[in-house]
């Protein structure tokens, strides 16, 4: 998993984005985001640090943006918020938007450092509004993800063996490229145990509305 804490002086950012359950629900992020002091992305060090970052901002755009439904949102973001999260993301060549990578690949720690990347032991870092179902949404599509690993191998070890003809190991590769298809469909299965329909579509749809 990923780093979790921003450096000291982006301790404004971290703490709203740890709180933005709560402020969304009690429509006070707005007004919080709007006493953030300006921030510069310039401090940020290396690739995680930056990522990090990118995945604080684009959560707290989307609470920004989402804070009062899909009636009330804003078309311009004030720029104590604007300006770094678009820095961020030309330091990364990402676009200034919430994306998966933000959303569930780089948004997860085990509870348990030594524990198994099972969703027993993980939770997310930054969370939105929908509670458990939020949390099993990006957990389960994580799993499927891990579990799409073995298979994307499988793949690359198919095409060289097509340009080897070596039928063998063609076979193998594509019984192995199967029990991971098999293996991801497990995983998504796991959706309806976590998801609630209703808070998936109520909720948690708005704020990935773009």
């Amino acid at each position: 998993s990923t780093k979790t804490e921003l450096p000291a002086p982006y301790g404004p950012w971290m703490e709203i984005a740890h709180d933005l359950p709560q402020l969304i629900a009690s429509h006070q992020l707005r007004s919080q985001v709007h006493q953030m002091p300006q921030l510069s992305a310039r401090h940020l060090r290396g690739h995680e640090e930056l990522h990090l970052a990118h995945v604080v901002l684009s959560f707290i755009t989307m609470g920004y943006l989402w804070q009062e439904g899909e009636e009330g949102t804003v078309k311009v973001l004030p720029r104590n918020l604007a300006v770094p999260f678009w820095e961020v993301s030309q330091a990364l060549g990402l676009p200034p938007i919430l994306s998966h990578t933000d959303f569930v690949l780089a948004n997860w720690r085990r509870k348990n450092p030594n524990g198994p990347l099972e969703i027993e032991n993980l939770d997310t870092i930054i969370a939105l509004p929908g509670g458990e179902s939020l949390r099993g949404f990006i957990l389960v599509t994580l799993l499927v993800e891990k579990a799409a690993v073995p298979g994307i191998k499988a793949i690359v070890r198919a095409i060289r063996a097509v340009l080897q003809l070596d039928e063998e190991t063609l076979h193998k590769a594509l019984q192995d490229l199967a029990e991971a298809i098999g293996d991801m469909s497990k995983a998504l299965k796991r959706m309806h145990d976590y998801v609630d329909p209703a808070v998936f579509y109520t909720v948690i749809r708005i704020f990935l509305s773009g």
